[in-house]
């Protein structure tokens, strides 16, 4: 009788499978890199040694190292923010890294400068969409698209760019609410602050006083700025996108491009994402093509979570 192709294959033989002790193989789990359990009245020093050696604490601990080292070596750290970043309440977060020296600049795209102005001028912002979009009232504040205009203006004719102009703009005008605007901080504590706008993305495009020659100007201004700015990344700096998932990850790409065309050395930048999700252009734009292996973090998390552990881990570095 033949034998048919499916009986050939009978229960293989494990009597002779060779084994060695466990000792001898590498492991990427120990019993020290575990979870700690701190008291009810620990300190935040104890809490944040408390965390597991894995993953996203891993991964956080190393930037607040990356950043701690940076700021003692006088070399620059760069938040790249998405708005959403002051939608959840972490103006006073950043704002307070700016004030202590730890950071040197923010980078926003067009609804980061809106949101921020509008924090300062009431406290208060973001809309319900949905619902002003239904009559017709989405978008149509009065104050936010002149002050954008005005500073697209004076950005553009005073050649200084667009996010310094809005910053200059808050703080002349004596704002309410200026002690929370990132932007007005910025130009209190002399840091670089940019705006990258892309045309017919935000609100105050769709108002007659949004010029898309004086916006284009002073975003391109506030471009060329960054350009040098990520030139200085050499030696240790530390670039940070958090939030934005494609405009500010390509203007990151595009400058530090610009940057190494023009000679700079950026082999030893480290970049980070912090993000609520994973998204490609951060991914690839931000950790993987400018930065070289083992300089780049990534955090999954939500920002009003992230920031505040990351804040107090650099306040017990330093």
């Amino acid at each position: 009788m033949t034998e048919t192709p499916g009986r050939k294959y009978r229960p293989v033989n494990l009597d002779k499978l060779k084994t060695y002790p466990t000792e001898q193989r590498r492991h990427k789990v120990a019993w020290e890199d575990l979870a700690q359990l701190p008291p009810k009245d620990a300190s935040a020093a104890e809490m944040l040694d408390s965390l597991p050696n894995f993953l996203g604490a891993n991964q956080l601990r190393r930037l607040s190292e990356a950043m701690a080292s940076a700021f003692k070596r006088n070399r620059p750290v760069f938040f790249a923010l998405g708005a959403h970043v002051i939608k959840v309440g972490c103006s006073p977060i950043i704002i307070d890294l700016m004030a202590r020296d730890i950071l040197s600049g923010i980078i926003l795209n067009g609804a980061g400068g809106i949101h921020d102005f509008e924090m300062a001028f009431c406290g208060q912002t973001s809309e319900d969409v949905a619902e002003n979009l239904e009559d017709g009232r989405f978008g149509m504040t009065t104050e936010a698209p002149e002050a954008l205009a005005e500073a697209a203006r004076l950005g553009r004719e005073n050649e200084i760019g667009l996010a310094p102009a809005l910053g200059q703009i808050i703080n002349q005008r004596r704002l309410a609410h200026r002690q929370i605007s990132l932007l007005a901080s910025a130009e209190k504590y002399g840091k670089l602050s940019t705006m990258h706008v892309a045309l017919g993305t935000d609100t105050v495009h769709m108002h007659p006083q949004a010029d898309g020659a004086d916006i284009g100007a002073a975003s391109m201004i506030d471009f060329r700025r960054l350009c040098t700015a990520a030139a200085d990344l050499a030696d240790g700096g530390v670039w940070v996108n958090i939030g934005s998932a494609v405009v500010l990850p390509e203007v990151f790409l595009k400058a530090v491009a610009v940057a190494r065309n023009l000679g700079a050395d950026l082999d030893e930048m480290y970049t980070a994402n912090l993000d609520m999700i994973d998204h490609y252009r951060p991914r690839q734009n931000v950790l993987s093509r400018p930065a070289r292996p083992g300089h780049s973090f990534a955090v999954t998390g939500h920002h009003e979570i992230i920031l505040p552990l990351l804040r107090m881990w650099l306040l017990q570095l330093l």
